[in-house]
């Protein structure tokens, strides 16, 4: 096996700023970045036309080029129907910036898949990400769901429902294996028709954990991105690890990656540890061994 997938990062693991972090992404030997565009300076609120344009100038000049925006918006995903019209405007506003910034990829959680088809969450879930999907097919461009939540057979079984693979899956192998205690790599193969993106990271499980107390669900409490690396550093329930040191099978990961054709990005994350840089260093070359 010889991957010849770009490795990514995501710029905001260095924890300095997109610009800095721009520079450093680049220092460690990726391809391409990974940005989170939800508040603050990448807020498409607050990026006017010149000043995207000057910013994909300077990504490019630097000789990276964007694999996805992160836009997600935390809080109960898409669960809540009063929130959604307000929550789809922003991810469409978001996916926008991405199309500006040279990507057509916007990585996003929703909230957690329920069973009852029937009921007023999954159908909330199933109008936004419809509106949403439709969107993003309308310009070319994906919406992607990131795996972890719910199994793979699941989230599968909600992506058939819509209309388009406008919205489709950022395939994220350690949250699997945190989590639900998924197989990956038997997930690699059922999403295979939706993954457009994927996220490089490790990690083991200690005991089993209901997802809605790690990601959220109307009547808990809502997603928090501070309590997840607050769990995923403590080693409680499960533990985020440096790549090869977890659960997740890597080599047999990235064979499956390869049997289904996908030619995207591995885009390292690293949401936990004192030392990001380094440790994203090792990871790049961790992958730079498969190639």
């Amino acid at each position: 096996m010889k991957l010849t997938n770009k490795i990514g990062v995501i710029v905001d693991s260095f924890q300095i700023g997109v610009r800095e972090g721009l520079k450093k992404a680049k220092g460690v030997g990726a391809d391409g970045v990974q940005i989170y565009a939800v508040s603050g300076e990448m807020d498409p609120a607050n990026l006017s036309a010149d000043a995207r344009k000057e910013l994909r100038a300077y990504i490019a000049d630097l000789g990276l080029e964007i694999s996805a925006l992160c836009g997600d918006l935390g809080g109960h995903g898409f669960q809540d129907k009063q929130a959604n019209p307000g929550k789809v405007e922003k991810s469409k506003r978001i996916l926008d910036l991405a199309l500006d910034l040279g990507t057509n990829i916007v990585t996003t959680h929703i909230g957690i898949v329920p069973d009852d088809r029937n009921g007023e969450v999954y159908q909330a879930l199933q109008t936004s990400c419809e509106e949403l999907g439709q969107y993003a097919k309308s310009v070319g461009a994906y919406f992607a769901i990131e795996t972890g939540p719910e199994r793979s057979a699941h989230l599968k079984s909600f992506l058939d429902t819509l209309s388009t693979n406008g919205v489709s899956v950022n395939f994220d192998p350690a949250n699997m294996v945190m989590v639900t205690g998924d197989d990956p790599v038997e997930g690699v193969r059922i999403l295979k028709d939706y993954i457009v993106h994927t996220h490089v990271k490790d990690g083991v499980r200690f005991r089993e954990v209901d997802p809605r107390g790690v990601y959220g669900a109307l009547g808990f409490e809502p997603m928090d991105h501070g309590k997840i690396a607050q769990m995923v550093s403590s080693g409680e329930i499960f533990r985020e690890v440096p790549l090869g040191e977890g659960k997740v099978a890597f080599d047999a990961y990235f064979a499956a990656l390869q049997e289904i054709g996908y030619t995207g990005y591995l885009t390292i994350e690293r949401e936990v540890g004192q030392q990001p840089e380094a440790d994203i260093r090792k990871a790049v070359e961790f992958i730079k061994r498969y190639k």
